[in-house]
């Protein structure tokens, strides 16, 4: 499957199909809905914003943290095509297990859903990523998963209420912020 762009990708993947049916009839609100275990499939301009940021090119090996209803993972399979790689971690086991049913719907199986291993952030195991999606608030940049981004790597991630973009260069990292924005907590170990 080729990759496509961001608006081709949000009309691909019905944001109904990751969320409870009791809240399906919301998905086209701009907001935050809730799926359970206290975590929400974020607002759709914020995920838009975020990948517009990620910058996710087809082909690319990409690391989905906290990956809740698959949403987000299924977004960017699209974008990276059957040429890429996501790997979504989720560390409530029973949405990385619906999420991984949701995903699995998409016929993208360049695109998976697991379990993360409450003892470690991200996925060391398959690193390195060309791009990280972290969708839960830091209370500062996550040392763990900067180590886990290639050269000219980028990750998005919520700092406290502030998005941030880093690029991992073979100099070193480049950091902006774009905006503030509410998340739930990431678990740091």
């Amino acid at each position: 499957m080729d990759a496509l762009g961001i608006d081709e990708v949000f009309a691909a993947v019905d944001r109904a199909e990751f969320l409870r049916p009791e809240d399906r009839a919301l998905a086209s609100v701009d907001a935050p809905l809730p799926i359970g275990n206290r975590q929400t499939n974020s607002q759709p301009t914020t995920v838009r914003n975020m990948l517009e940021l990620l910058d996710v090119h087809p082909g690319a090996h990409v690391l989905d943290v906290g990956a809740g209803s698959g949403w987000t993972t299924a977004l960017l399979a699209r974008l990276v095509g059957s040429s890429g790689s996501v790997l979504g971690v989720e560390l409530v086991p029973e949405l990385a297990m619906w999420g991984a049913d949701n995903l699995a719907k998409q016929e993208t199986t360049w695109a998976s859903i697991r379990p993360a291993d409450p003892d470690v952030l991200g996925a060391p195991d398959a690193a390195p990523f060309d791009r990280i999606l972290v969708s839960a608030s830091a209370r500062k940049l996550p040392d763990s998963l900067v180590e886990q981004l290639g050269v000219d790597g980028v990750m998005v991630v919520p700092v406290g209420h502030a998005m941030t973009r880093v690029r991992r260069t073979a100099e070193g990292l480049v950091t902006t912020t774009h905006g503030a924005y509410s998340f739930v907590p990431l678990v740091e170990t």
